[in-house]
């Protein structure tokens, strides 16, 4: 995370979760193609998650246009809405990464294929920097 922004953290805080939102969402299409004969239970859940990470992604776009128009003008309201909507992509990140052990366990093409493995492991820690930036914001956020 890039710390340049000083004291404007709520642009700090949105830019990491749109860049993070649309990772996650490219995740899923990655998981889908990289999984062959994925069971379409998963599947089905997979593209359930990659439209949410695509409304979270816009919702994010949203706010970063808001912010950027307040010209350092950040009502308190604007502040308190910015960190439930952070908040929202940290809890919508561990339910991800939540439903990706579990599929890791449960999936048989998944469990079978070391290289899915791996992918899976290498989305989830992806998943948990982005909670940790958000923990770390959310945790410095002034009341």
């Amino acid at each position: 995370m890039q710390f340049y922004y000083g004291n404007q953290m709520p642009l700090r805080v949105l830019d990491e979760a749109e860049f993070w939102k649309h990772q996650e969402e490219e995740h899923t299409v990655v998981i889908r193609e990289l999984v062959k004969g994925l069971e379409q239970k998963y599947v089905k859940a997979l593209q359930e998650w990659e439209l949410k990470f695509a409304e979270a992604h816009q919702t994010v776009v949203r706010y970063i246009e808001t912010v950027n128009r307040s010209n350092g003008q950040i009502t308190p309201a604007l502040y308190q809405d910015v960190l439930q909507l952070v908040t929202f992509c940290l809890n919508q990140s561990n339910e991800f990464v939540n439903f990706c052990r579990m599929l890791m366990k449960e999936s048989v093409p998944v469990s079978s294929n070391p290289t899915a493995k791996v992918v899976m492991n290498h989305i989830i820690v992806e998943s948990e920097y982005f909670i940790g930036i958000a923990q770390t914001i959310l945790y410095q956020s002034k009341p």
